[in-house]
């Protein structure tokens, strides 16, 4: 049964800072191997570089586990919104990896959210 994708707003439960983010299923590229998983993502706005950061966590998946083996690899994310480059990172001790990146993120920006704050 496929899980439906949460849209995290500023204010709701652990979100600091104005992070918006998603939470649900996603598509890792990593050459020309697509890797389905499921993701938890968060970013915001950083002015101090003027860049949009997002990252979060991809769970715990032994195919991408195999494809990594357990380094840091540059990625592309895919996500029903669109598809942005990332990095994965070593993952933890859960095998989950952490993604992020420095451009307009893989999820959608709730603007009027935004606007309220």
């Amino acid at each position: 049964m496929a899980e439906t994708p949460t849209v995290h707003e500023p204010g709701q439960g652990e979100e600091e800072h104005g992070d918006v983010g998603y939470a649900g299923p996603a598509t890792v590229l990593v050459g020309e191997a697509e890797v389905a998983v499921q993701v938890d993502l968060r970013g915001n706005f950083q002015p101090i570089d003027g860049f949009f950061h997002w990252y979060g966590r991809v769970a715990a998946n032994p195919e991408l586990d195999e494809l990594i083996k357990g380094n840091r690899a540059d990625v592309v994310l895919r996500t029903p919104h669109s598809e942005r480059p990332g990095e994965l990172s070593d993952p933890d001790l859960w095998g989950r990896f952490r993604i992020s990146g420095e451009s307009t993120p893989p999820f959608d920006l709730d603007l009027d959210v935004a606007e309220e704050s």
